[in-house]
């Protein structure tokens, strides 16, 4: 006969205590302890359907066979580049992301492209009626090698799996998943652990790969333990603001290519489009003449892009004057803003200072810090910056003009796009004879203020 106990685990790190701690140990987190029922039961060897046991045994490291990772072309760019090439047979992906953004659409409709990849979508949250009405709207000729299996109970997936043997595997989500050896509800942060590891195994051991669509909480991290992210070979990040048609795909986690690709797409009524070309879509011709507007050369992972950095300064109607920013960190600004201050001269204390990156992104650059305070003082001097400039440079704590990396490519991207000028910082070794676009080097915010506003 089984029995029962009661442990406390942290969410966070996974941490175990037979009490309720407010305040874990291990990572020091706080309130992060939940109740698990935990069941003793006789060891038995477990098998699975389609999946058999292998006995391994230890090898030497000179002895492994190395090979290159045969992956699956998911006929989408986007997608491709932030996995690093493709999907890798018998790896584990996690795409997490706001209930709304675009998850289930974007596996969706990178599914229906697969014309030669036999594929089963497992879902937990979605009727086959639903899912159908979805793929119409996406595509007009649906594809022959997609099945749709609607059920939460592990076991019985897996049964399915191992008569269908598909390429790939979708589930979505793994919080509606759960399976009979554990007796709490689905969701829980033990039936999360226990369906992931039993995914894993498969993944590993048949050689199929899994994507798995995972629900975020609401401090933005992926709901569960924190174990799923350890044991999975791919965390990638769904972001965008669903008020914004713009969304992009960050890769957080990689074991088989780089962490510092993301992929940029554009939500249109029939589903999710690849953007190629980001800077042509951020940049408007709206704006000639118009105070607080600059543009930056700014690098997310491997990808030169220009971006407009918006700013308003008015004066303050309150005794204190407000500070905003969106797609931009405001601890960040708020340091801009004392080095404008402090190095420059441009008094600000008793202005309303409001900063915002066009299109709904969110920069996490340094080189954007230019372009940030020549948008602020040109609101506040109400001069605007000419249209043909854009800059990069990270500003730090003294006034000076810090430099970037990949400056050669930030500098292509704008002669690509018809920009007369750039202004960057002093650089040494840089090789500027081949280059048609007129380069100004700063190296300071004096210098460059000169440059824009004469």
């Amino acid at each position: 006969m089984s029995k029962e106990k009661s442990i406390y685990v942290c969410t966070d790190c996974g941490a175990e205590s037979l009490k309720w701690i407010g305040k874990c140990p291990a990572c020091g987190a706080w309130n992060t302890y939940k109740e698990e029922i935990i069941r003793k039961e006789a060891r038995e060897r477990r098998v699975i359907a389609g999946m058999e046991r292998n006995e391994a045994k230890p090898l030497l490291l000179r002895d492994v066979s190395s090979k290159e990772e045969i992956r699956l072309d998911m006929q989408d760019y986007e997608l491709n580049r932030v996995l690093g090439g493709g999907l890798v047979k018998g790896s584990l992906v996690l795409i997490g992301g706001e209930p709304g953004i675009g998850k289930s659409t974007l596996v969706l409709q990178t599914v229906l492209k697969l014309k030669d990849i036999l594929t089963m979508y497992v879902s937990g949250e979605e009727s086959a009626q639903q899912l159908k009405l979805r793929a119409d709207r996406l595509f007009e000729a649906l594809s022959d090698n997609c099945f749709v299996f609607c059920e939460t109970n592990i076991e019985q997936i897996f049964a399915e799996v191992k008569n269908t043997n598909p390429d790939l595997l979708i589930i979505d989500s793994i919080q509606t998943v759960y399976t009979e050896r554990v007796d709490s509800s689905p969701g829980s942060i033990t039936q999360i652990r226990e369906c992931s590891a039993l995914i894993l195994k498969f993944a590993k051991e048949t050689g199929t790969p899994v994507l798995i669509i995972g629900h975020i909480n609401k401090e933005g991290s992926i709901a569960g333990p924190k174990i799923l992210e350890h044991i999975v070979d791919t965390v990638l990040q769904f972001e965008g603001d669903q008020h914004y048609m713009y969304r992009i795909l960050r890769s957080i986690k990689n074991r088989f290519g780089s962490t510092s690709e993301i992929g940029i797409y554009e939500m249109r009524q029939n589903g999710l489009r690849e953007v190629s070309n980001p800077s042509e879509l951020l940049l408007t011709d709206n704006h000639q003449s118009l105070s607080g507007v600059a543009i930056a050369a700014a690098i997310e992972g491997m990808r030169p892009f220009l971006i407009e950095t918006q700013s308003l300064v008015s004066s303050a109607v309150y005794g204190m004057p407000q500070r905003s920013a969106t797609g931009f960190d405001i601890r960040r600004m708020n340091m801009l803003l004392a080095v404008l201050e402090k190095r420059a001269g441009f008094k600000l204390v008793q202005k309303d200072v409001f900063l915002n990156i066009a299109g709904g992104l969110r920069v996490n650059d340094p080189a954007t810090d230019l372009a940030v305070i020549s948008a602020v003082l040109s609101s506040s001097l109400d001069i605007s910056i000419d249209r043909g400039v854009c800059m990069a440079g990270e500003v730090g704590l003294s006034g000076e003009i810090r430099p970037v990396n990949r400056i050669e490519q930030r500098i292509q991207e704008a002669e690509k796009l018809g920009f007369s000028r750039v202004i960057i910082p002093q650089m040494k070794g840089l090789d500027i004879s081949k280059m048609r676009i007129k380069i100004m080097q700063v190296c300071k915010v004096e210098e460059a203020f000169k440059a824009l506003f004469g």
